[in-house]
């Protein structure tokens, strides 16, 4: 099954710009959506006027059978490939991959596409070949959350971050489960041909462009551990549902009628934090969807119990890396 292919690149006009070559890399036992949803991306930036060439390509330059059956015809073999300049590869994945198993060539043709391209990017699982290849040694990554644990044990060379959407770490860029690659696509997108393209393509392809890099994979109440104890599970809720509550750990303690050391152990004990660390993790989630939908760091920091304008910077460059203020802007320059 052919994709698309977008209309001819901005480099057939006169002295047009040089269109950027995006290199899929397909292989056998791929995720079709993993394939399919950056390159439906790239594909419509490209109609909106974005400067993209779009190739498919497998390592050896025959048709891949991916992970649904579906059966792809692919642009063109290495070689081919190889001969001109890359802008950005792109590494989908595959449960296989997750266990070490890696097609016959894969590895060979990630180093060499990597070593020719502006950047290298993976979807998913496509994290593991890019860490099987050496690209992510000594670089922070991510993946769909079942596999962070895996690829982390399997790869101590790097440092996972197994809640976010995607990571970049110089031009190396990560991702989590196949909907984030879309999420990472719009990004790449937006970082080479602006936020106004990538609200074009978002809105074509009738998808979110509200999902920062940062944001975690699931929320805090849904990622975190659901105790067996009943007070425990209550103040979880509590906090979970007003975060600008007092949930210091005096207040909290004296609600579940334990002492204060007492909550600390089955906190550790059920949720693997601290009352203070759970109830951190909830306000800055509430936060950035705050500010996600236009709300002023003022507001937001009083909205959530954080406090001050200052406590509000200080946690979020402290967790994000980020001010909320720059938070805001990246956020709203492709939410609106």
């Amino acid at each position: 099954m052919p994709l698309p292919t977008p209309p001819p690149a901005p480099e057939s006009e006169p002295g047009a710009p040089a269109a950027r070559r995006v290199v899929m890399l397909a292989f056998e036992g791929a995720r079709l959506l993993d394939i399919t949803g950056p390159l439906e991306v790239f594909s419509a930036a490209a109609r909106f006027g974005g400067r993209y060439a779009i190739r498919l390509c497998s390592p050896d330059g025959r048709p891949v059978t991916t992970s649904s059956g579906t059966r792809l015809a692919v642009d063109a073999g290495l070689p081919e490939i190889l001969a001109g300049p890359l802008d950005t590869v792109l590494v989908p994945g595959a449960e296989q991959l997750t266990q070490g198993r890696f097609p016959p060539g894969l590895l060979d043709a990630v180093r060499a596409l990597a070593d020719r391209a502006r950047r290298t990017a993976s979807v998913c699982a496509g994290a593991f070949a890019l860490a099987g290849a050496g690209l992510l040694d000594g670089r922070r990554a991510t993946t769909h959350w079942r596999h962070t644990a895996a690829l982390a044990a399997r790869h101590p060379a790097l440092s996972v971050d197994p809640d976010a959407l995607h990571v970049r770490d110089g031009e190396v860029y990560t991702s989590a489960g196949v909907s984030a690659g879309i999420d990472l696509a719009l990004a790449l997108v937006e970082a080479d041909e602006g936020p106004a393209l990538a609200r074009e393509v978002a809105r074509d392809l009738v998808v979110f462009m509200q999902r920062p890099g940062g944001q975690s994979q699931f929320s805090v109440p849904a990622r975190t551990p659901r105790p067996r104890h009943d007070a425990l599970r209550a103040l979880l809720d509590a906090v979970a549902a007003d975060p600008a509550a007092d949930h210091s750990n005096t207040a909290l303690a004296a609600r579940a009628g334990l002492s204060p050391r007492h909550l600390a152990r089955l906190f550790r004990a059920h949720t693997g934090t601290t009352p203070a660390g759970y109830v951190e993790a909830v306000r800055l989630e509430a936060a950035q969807n705050l500010l996600a939908n236009g709300e002023t760091v003022t507001a937001t920091a009083r909205r959530t119990g954080i406090g001050s304008d200052e406590s509000l910077r200080r946690l979020f460059l402290r967790r994000l890396g980020v001010t909320p203020s720059a938070y805001r802007s990246r956020f709203r320059t492709t939410g609106r």
